[in-house]
């Protein structure tokens, strides 16, 4: 991967994680503004949607901190290490936990987006448990080729 690339996804995963903490802390707010312009359904279920985004919202921060983490190997051009695996698997549980509240909602408020974002996060779910795998084995082989004289 080029040096601008990596510059530029480095950038854009730290805003990705700043204007998530902002997006977090303004919930409140912006759920009482969707729940009176754009549908009142909001406001009826408010306490439920402000659990179901606020948590998901951490979760969704959380996955894009250990990202974070594994672009730092990447600058330091040292990528197959453990805690890359490590990074992977808890991206796969905090996905899981996402699916858990997606799910949640669409037990009570089914929407077809609320379906679709089940969807992707249980396919990212099972995306970062193979990669996971991919990488402990990867790590376990470049362990054993650097104590290879």
């Amino acid at each position: 991967m080029n040096e601008r690339m990596i510059r530029f996804t480095k950038l854009v995963l730290d805003f990705m994680f700043y204007s998530g903490w902002i997006v977090f802390f303004t919930l409140p707010l912006s759920l009482r503004f969707l729940g009176k312009y754009y549908s009142g359904i909001i406001n009826e279920y408010f306490l439920f949607m402000l659990a179901i985004f606020g948590a998901s919202g951490i979760f969704g921060i959380l996955i894009i901190r250990q990202l974070r983490r594994m672009m730092k190997t990447v600058i330091l051009e040292s990528c197959f290490v453990y805690e890359n695996v490590k990074s992977l698997n808890t991206m796969a549980v905090l996905s899981l936990c996402i699916v858990v509240m997606f799910f949640i909602k669409l037990c009570v408020l089914p929407t077809p987006a609320t379906g679709v974002i089940v969807l992707v996060f249980f396919i990212a779910a099972l995306f970062c448990e193979v990669l996971g795998h991919v990488f402990a084995k990867a790590v376990t082989y470049k362990e054993e080729n650097d104590l290879t004289i």
